[in-house]
């Protein structure tokens, strides 16, 4: 987090702190809102928590789909704590955040999108593996492979999310210090530099397209040959059981790609705040929450290991 802090720091003299002004334009909704993201915040806690818990303890959930589901969890469990107190902060007091808060909250901010991007891909490999490869699977998917994945899913994107953190505090800012948004985002924070930024943008627009375009691609053509191999299966039960397999993903990725689309790579002249704002919201606080929701109530596997969760804990505080 060094040179985070230390070009933060070098651009005080111009301004000290930003202005978080999350839905200041519907002053009177904030008290509803904070009980309403409040709420969210602490079911998306609760449902990743429980996720990883059950992926810990269960030994019938020790596979490779959900040793990655577990780590889909942790970056949104990772994802939200860095948005939503603050934004529950701003929403109740208005208080400003340093230059340095600012920087690391987006840093976290792209680090976890890059992160959730390739996880989503390894988890799109993972079931062309175990559908069109099942005799192999065990092979493919040691837990060395497994482990090597997750690092490089967790790794991959901080390089590319702190150098551009790093160029983007290393512009001036010398106009308002009030971010329209309710968390330090580029776009916002783009709009109160005075300087050229255009070769900054474009920059920034081609690392986007490539995180999440690329990561897409390899996700369509995964699940392409998935169904191409389903339709060949001879057993319907057989083929039913494959795509049920699939559901949970497909959902959640297009939850993913769907609202982070709108967000990222709409034209820079129809941005608007306070759309953005909106659109924002499904993107940071209810698709990490319907995420565990999804897994769990489409997961046969994953309701049977919470009973059993929660039948050993009924049977331990029975015989004590």
């Amino acid at each position: 987090m060094g040179p985070i802090v230390n070009l933060a720091r070098s651009n005080q003299s111009s301004v000290e702190e930003f202005v978080l002004l999350a839905f200041s334009h519907v002053p009177r909704l904030k008290p509803v809102l904070f009980v309403l993201f409040l709420g969210m915040f602490l079911i998306t806690m609760q449902g990743n928590g429980l996720i990883v818990l059950l992926t810990v303890v269960d030994t019938a959930l020790h596979t490779p789909m959900y040793f990655f589901l577990r780590n889909l969890a942790l970056v949104e469990i990772c994802f939200s704590l860095d948005i939503v107190p603050r934004m529950l902060v701003s929403l109740v007091a208005g208080r400003g955040i340093s230059l340095v808060g600012c920087a690391l909250q987006l840093f976290l901010i792209l680090s976890c999108v890059t992160s959730e991007c390739f996880l989503l891909t390894v988890m799109a490999y993972d079931r062309y593996v175990a559908i069109c490869h099942p005799l192999h699977y065990g092979v493919l998917m040691n837990q060395r492979l497994c482990l090597l994945l997750a690092a490089a899913c967790w790794v991959a994107g901080i390089p590319v999310s702190l150098l551009f953190t790093i160029w983007l505090f290393h512009f001036p800012f010398c106009g308002p210090r009030g971010v329209r948004h309710f968390l330090c985002d580029v776009a916002p924070l783009l709009r109160l530099v005075c300087a050229d930024t255009a070769v900054f943008e474009t920059y920034i627009l081609v690392a986007t397209v490539l995180v999440m375009m690329v990561p897409f691609s390899l996700i369509t053509v995964s699940y392409s040959r998935v169904l191409a191999a389903v339709v060949q299966m001879p057993s319907a039960t057989g083929r039913h059981k494959a795509l049920s397999t699939c559901a949970a993903h497909l959902i959640v990725v297009a939850l993913f790609y769907g609202t982070a689309c709108v967000i990222h790579l709409q034209p820079k002249s129809s941005y608007s705040p306070e759309n953005k704002q909106v659109v924002s919201l499904s993107y940071m606080l209810v698709t990490p929450m319907l995420n565990p929701i999804i897994y769990s109530l489409r997961n046969k596997e994953v309701k049977a290991a919470l009973w059993r969760v929660l039948g050993r804990k009924k049977a331990g505080a029975q015989m004590t």
